[in-house]
């Protein structure tokens, strides 16, 4: 299935301008970009811990279940996003000492921080079952949802 970056990004803006709870949109988030790209098996958001300074925890999320709700700056490809403030794309997970295994089916992950007014307030992170399946595409979609969802991290 081909998927068109623009398309998202415009029902992302419905769903973000639409109506509704904050988490209820990013849950819709987590649903569309799951559903539309065949490749994001785990999609989700963590959230900077406003009570706990250098820890994100678990929001909205579309994929099996995991443990990691809480994670340091620096552990998992996750915490080491949020502590360069930067995108990590790790395309094969095997290859990394620092990974958090959230899923044996897990073979690569990236994860963008998310910021707002200047300050990191969350990111968002896929999963994927395919070894090495990111191209710019998928930098592209996520540099243009992450000013979009922004408002909505925000504590």
């Amino acid at each position: 299935m081909d998927w068109n970056p623009r398309t998202i990004i415009e029902e992302v803006r419905r769903i973000v301008g639409g109506s509704g709870a904050d988490d209820e949109k990013l849950q819709r988030v987590c649903d569309l970009l799951a559903e539309r790209v065949p490749h994001y098996d785990w999609v989700g958001f963590y959230l900077v811990n406003p009570e706990k300074e250098r820890e994100l925890v678990l929001g909205p999320y579309t994929g099996a279940a995991t443990e990691h709700t809480r994670i340091p700056f620096g552990r998992g490809v996750c915490g080491r996003a949020a502590a360069q403030r930067r995108t990590v794309v790790v395309g094969d997970v095997t290859r990394e000492d620092n990974y958090l295994a959230c899923s044996a089916a897990t073979k690569a992950e990236i994860v963008t921080p998310v910021f707002h007014s200047g300050a990191m307030v969350g990111q968002i992170d896929i999963d994927s079952h395919t070894t090495d399946p990111f191209t710019p595409r998928d930098r592209e979609l996520l540099d243009a949802l992450r000013p979009l969802v922004a408002p909505l991290l925000h504590p």
